[in-house]
């Protein structure tokens, strides 16, 4: 990259709206940090999340998704219970350019918590909502809290284009907005 990576990203996101809303620097004071990083950007968790639970004996099956296997809450903190999970979003929107991979990692403050945060790669091309996953894999309930720092997205960006990106497949994750359940 010949322009430092933050300036890149900040560039990006400013001209292109890869990243809405956009903190131009890393927020920290009191709350888990969010906001441009030297390589990266971390991302919030919005206050909708779908908490996974038995009450209804469901089974979780990506291809015909029940759900009756999690309660929805809206909420400023969300407690996961032990050993399960949570499904949640970001507040930012993005929109990945054709020539650009991301790779979204936890937080190192949740992670020291037994907290894991689970994302795919961002595809050339796609926009959306992120959908995050959020395990417990603590035998203690934890708590998330809205409206701070997730995760790390980390951007990768390619000398040329790629051939078919996200968009041009048609991806069913496409412009997703809200938290986005398993599709087939």
């Amino acid at each position: 990259m010949a322009i430092k990576a933050d300036r890149w990203i900040r560039q990006m996101a400013l001209e292109l709206g890869m990243i809405e809303p956009f903190e131009d620097r890393q927020v920290r004071k009191g709350v888990v940090s969010y906001g441009l990083s030297s390589y990266g950007y971390d991302t919030r968790v919005a206050d909708e999340f779908k908490v996974f639970t038995n009450v209804y004996n469901t089974v979780v099956d990506p291809k015909n998704f029940d759900p009756k296997s999690f309660v929805d809450i809206k909420a400023d903190v969300c407690i996961v219970p032990p050993n399960s999970f949570a499904l949640a979003r970001t507040v930012e929107y993005f929109r990945i350019p054709r020539d650009v991979l991301t790779v979204c990692l936890g937080k190192s403050t949740y992670a020291r918590c037994g907290i894991i945060v689970n994302v795919t790669p961002f595809e050339p091309e796609w926009e959306g909502h992120v959908t995050i996953e959020i395990s417990n894999t603590t035998p203690l309930p934890a708590k998330i809290y809205a409206h701070e720092g997730i995760a790390q997205v980390l951007f990768f960006q390619s000398d040329e284009a790629c051939e078919v990106s996200y968009k041009d497949k048609a991806g069913k994750y496409q412009q997703q907005r809200g938290v986005t359940l398993p599709k087939i």
